[in-house]
């Protein structure tokens, strides 16, 4: 084991040393060297940091090939390494990573890509990233991008986005018509899904932002669709998306929402939801009714009630048919989470039994 760690150690000081040479073959090859050393090891990570600086500067090259292989062992360095992902961007990296955000050259664009979200997730490059004039480029490659650039690109935006400060800056450069058409092409319970509905969220906190969602063709619609087909946390994101709407103009918003029939997905989520998604189901519920008065003066009304009035509003003759499904649904769906409930509280009161002769399914690794 000391003879594997001596020899790690000494391909990594004649890397170094190749890397940092004037012999333009040496430090080609080098940089591969080093992208291949530090794909899976940590260890590796740690051992090639003093190689940070001189493949930054490769980044400068004129050549492309010297360029990509730069990149990619950069890439490398930095995926689960806070220190090396803090050193790459104090090392001047981010200047030529923007400039190939620009680039004809689309191999590198999407490496940049890659890279910058990254190095993004580290909240001490955030700011650094988001003056370097990132920003608007990640949502251009959002708009035109391949999707594996416009997946990379959504996810770093949604990185700088915890930086509030940032949103303003995403907004400004019209992400949202990008956001909802991938979120209206991706699988609804994606992961991808989950950061734009996120993203989303935070931008509909801005009156431009609920602008720009309702006057995009299928905005709302798209929405509707996560907040009934998406995980958990898309439609916990979705409902605080049209809840924020409704809460910042009722008036303005409340018909756009319903006429996208939000309503079954709502009554659902205020018995399958997250406990979040619940709360602001009924909150948007409540909204959603057509009353005059301010919904401090009503009294408590029942979802019975809510379901009721919103279905009064609905175009067609069978109003009292669509409220009695609404219902029947809502107390179907009600009813199959409290049997599942008193399945789980008969499961925890049933004293332990022997295993018998099965070997447990749980393995170790």
């Amino acid at each position: 084991m000391e003879f594997e760690t001596d020899q790690a150690s000494e391909a990594a000081r004649v890397t170094i040393s190749m890397i940092k040479s004037d012999d333009p073959c040496s430090k080609l090859q080098a940089a591969r060297d080093i992208r291949q050393f530090t794909k899976t090891s940590h260890k590796f990570r740690r051992q090639f940091s003093g190689a940070i600086e001189p493949l930054v500067s490769m980044l400068r090259s004129e050549s492309a090939e010297f360029a990509e292989s730069a990149l990619l062992a950069l890439l490398n360095l930095a995926v689960k390494d806070e220190k090396n992902k803090v050193k790459i961007v104090n090392a001047g990296a981010l200047n030529p990573l923007v400039g190939f955000l620009q680039t004809d050259n689309s191999t590198l664009r999407e490496y940049a890509t890659a890279a910058l979200l990254t190095l993004s997730a580290s909240a001490i490059n955030k700011p650094t990233i988001s003056s370097s004039g990132a920003i608007p480029l990640l949502v251009q490659i959002l708009k035109e991008g391949s999707l594996q650039g416009k997946i990379d690109a959504l996810m770093t935006l949604y990185n700088l986005s915890t930086q509030t400060e940032n949103l303003a800056s995403i907004l400004s450069a019209k992400a949202i018509p990008p956001l909802v058409d991938l979120l209206k092409n991706c699988k609804k319970s994606s992961k991808t899904a989950e950061k734009c509905s996120a993203l989303l969220e935070a931008l509909l906190g801005f009156e431009d932002g609920r602008t720009a969602l309702t006057t995009e063709e299928g905005g709302v619609l798209t929405v509707v669709e996560v907040l009934e087909n998406g995980s958990p946390l898309s439609r916990e994101h979705a409902v605080g998306t049209l809840l924020t709407m409704c809460e910042s103009n009722r008036s303005k918003y409340r018909e756009p929402i319903l006429k996208e029939g939000v309503i079954p997905g709502l009554l659902e989520l205020t018995v399958q939801g997250t406990s979040k998604s619940q709360l602001k189901a009924r909150t948007l519920l409540q909204l959603l009714r057509d009353s005059p008065y301010p919904r401090s003066e009503l009294q408590a009304d029942t979802i019975e009630n809510i379901v009721s009035n919103i279905v009064s509003q609905i175009d067609g003759d069978d109003r009292i048919g669509t409220t009695k499904k609404m219902l029947a649904d809502m107390v179907q769906v009600s009813m199959e989470q409290s049997l599942r409930h008193l399945k789980q509280r008969a499961l925890v009161c049933t004293p332990d039994l022997p295993l018998g002769n099965g070997a447990s399914k749980v393995s170790l690794k």
